[in-house]
C-alpha cells in the first residue's frame, strides 16, 4: 500500500471576527490605518472615562471562528481527491493550510514532498516581473534549480499559450492569461502533491479540458497527488474518485465521490433560493467585459417538476455597446453531459442588440418541463450571434432537482435517470406485422390494432 504523502491531524482554524455596536452584522473593509486609528480613538476614550472615575465601557465585541475544527484524513500517493462544500465550509483554508500560506490554530499536518498550489489569480506572481521570470521565480520557490526549469520551460509556455507575452509584465496579462500560465507552472514543474482551487473556472472551456487532463495525466501516469476544490459536481465526479465534503468546518463524509456527491446534494447542496446571485461565481470566460451576468429569478414554484410551467428571469449588465446577443440555458447530469439546451434565438433567430450599458433582463418560460424526476445541474451562458464566440458562461451554476408533477407516469418516479421525456404533437400506431415476409426488407403490416 501506498505511504500516506498528506496526513492531516486534528487540524484547527480559529479566525476573530470583531463586532461593533450598531453594526447589525455588516461588515466593510478595513485597512491597517483603520484598525490603528480605531485602537488608539479606543485607548483614549478608555483613558478619559477612568480619569473620569467612570467605569471603561466596551465598544466592541470578538468571537471565535472556527473555519476548520477538529479535521482529519490521510492521502495516499497518486490519489486525486475532491473537496466540496457550501461557501464558509472552510475548503480555501483548508488548501490555504497545506499551502503553508496560512498557519493552524491546533493541530499538525504531515507533508511528504514539494506543493505546487493554484489557489487565487496570482498566486506566487510577481505583478511587476514578466511571464518568463516568474516562471524562473515559481520553480525556485518549489526549490528546483535554474537547469531543471529551463528544461521544463518550452513545455510551459506551449501549455500556456503565452508565447506572444512571455516577456511583457504579468499585471498586463488578462485573468484568463495568468491562470494557463499559472497552472502550466504548477503542473509542469513536478510538485509532488498539486493543489487546486476554484481559480481553473476560469478561462475558455477548452483550456478547463487540457487542465482536467493534466491533472489527470500527473497523478495516473506520474504517481503525483492531487487535491481539488469544485463547485461542479460534474468535474469533481468525472476526475476524483474518492471525495471530502467539508461542512462548517468539519468533514461531513469522506469517501466514494458519487455516494458523497449524492449524500450532499440531498443535505442541501442543490439550489432551492427564489434568486441566485451569479456575479460572483467561477467562469469560464472571464476575459469578456462586455457582458456579465449577474442573477437568474424562478418567477415559478420551486423545486422544479417533470410536466410542470417553468419561468425563470435572467439579469445580465451591458458595460458598452453590444451587438447580436444570444443567450441560453442547458440541463446537464451530474457528470456535466449536457441533457438539453434552450436559446433565445433558436426558433425566430431574434438577437437584441444594445446601443449603451445598462441592466437589463431576458425571461424563459417552458410550457411544459420534459426533464424526468433525478438531478441536473444549469448551466448559464450568452453569445455573439452565431458564432461561439461567448461573452459569459457559467458552467453548472446551480443544482437542481426535478420532481415528479401530477402527470408524470409512475415508472418515471421509480426510474430515476437524467432523461429528456418529449410529449410532442406525434403519433404513436401499433400493428400486427408479418415477420415472414419474404418480399421486403421491412415485414408488412397485418392489421392496426
Amino acid at each position: 500500500m501506498s505511504e500516506a504523502v498528506i496526513a492531516v491531524e486534528n487540524l484547527s482554524k480559529r479566525y476573530l471576527v470583531e463586532h461593533k455596536p450598531g453594526s447589525q452584522g455588516h461588515k466593510r473593509y478595513t485597512a491597517l490605518r483603520d484598525v490603528i486609528g480605531a485602537e488608539l480613538r479606543n485607548f483614549a476614550r478608555q483613558a478619559v472615562e477612568l480619569a473620569r472615575g467612570q467605569h471603561p465601557s466596551q465598544r466592541r465585541e470578538i468571537e471565535e471562528f472556527w473555519a476548520l475544527k477538529d479535521v482529519n484524513f490521510e492521502v495516499k500517493e497518486g490519489e486525486v481527491i475532491g473537496i466540496i462544500g457550501r461557501n464558509g465550509a472552510g475548503k480555501s483554508t483548508l488548501l490555504k493550510i497545506l499551502s503553508r500560506i496560512t498557519e493552524p490554530t491546533a493541530g499538525r499536518i504531515m507533508l511528504r514532498g514539494r506543493v505546487g498550489s493554484l489557489l487565487e489569480v496570482g498566486t506566487g506572481f510577481h505583478p511587476e516581473l514578466t511571464g518568463r521570470e516568474n516562471i524562473f521565480l515559481n520553480g525556485a520557490i518549489l526549490g528546483m534549480t535554474r537547469r531543471e526549469i529551463a528544461k521544463k520551460f518550452d513545455e510551459i509556455v506551449a501549455f500556456a499559450e503565452v508565447e506572444r507575452f512571455l516577456d511583457t509584465p504579468v499585471k498586463r496579462y488578462s485573468s484568463g492569461m495568468y491562470v494557463r500560465l499559472a497552472f502550466a507552472v504548477a503542473a509542469h514543474l513536478e510538485p509532488d502533491i498539486l493543489v487546486v482551487d476554484e481559480v481553473l473556472a476560469v478561462g475558455d472551456i477548452e483550456f478547463q479540458q487540457k487542465c482536467l487532463g493534466k491533472m489527470d495525466e500527473v497523478s495516473r501516469r506520474e504517481g503525483r497527488t492531487v487535491l481539488f476544490v469544485s463547485h461542479n459536481m460534474g468535474v469533481i465526479n468525472k476526475l476524483c474518485p474518492t471525495t471530502i465534503w467539508l461542512d462548517r468546518g468539519a468533514i461531513r463524509r469522506h469517501g466514494s465521490t458519487a455516494a458523497v456527491i449524492r449524500e450532499y446534494l440531498s443535505q442541501g447542496g442543490l439550489n432551492r433560493n427564489r434568486i441566485v446571485k451569479l456575479d460572483q461565481l467561477p467562469r469560464q470566460y472571464a476575459d469578456g467585459e462586455d457582458v456579465r451576468l449577474l442573477s437568474i429569478e424562478w418567477l415559478c414554484d420551486l423545486p422544479l417538476r417533470h410536466g410542470d410551467e417553468v419561468k425563470a428571469r435572467i439579469v445580465f449588465e451591458t458595460r458598452g455597446p453590444v451587438a447580436n446577443l444570444a443567450m441560453g440555458i442547458g440541463f446537464g447530469d451530474l457528470s456535466g453531459k449536457r441533457i438539453l439546451s434552450y436559446d433565445t434565438d433558436i426558433h425566430e433567430g431574434y438577437r437584441p442588440s444594445f446601443a449603451r450599458a445598462g441592466l437589463y433582463a431576458v425571461e424563459v418560460q417552458i410550457d411544459a418541463l420534459p426533464l424526468q424526476p433525478d438531478t441536473y445541474v444549469l448551466d448559464i451562458g450568452c453569445r455573439h450571434g452565431d458564432s461561439e464566440s461567448l461573452f459569459d458562461m457559467i458552467p453548472a451554476a446551480l443544482q437542481l432537482e426535478v420532481l415528479a408533477g401530477p402527470t408524470t407516469p409512475g415508472f418515471l418516479t421509480t426510474y430515476r435517470h437524467p432523461n429528456v421525456r418529449l410529449n410532442l404533437n406525434g403519433r404513436w400506431e401499433w400493428s400486427v406485422h408479418d415477420s415472414q415476409s419474404s418480399s421486403s426488407n421491412y415485414p408488412r403490416v397485418i392489421s392496426r390494432l
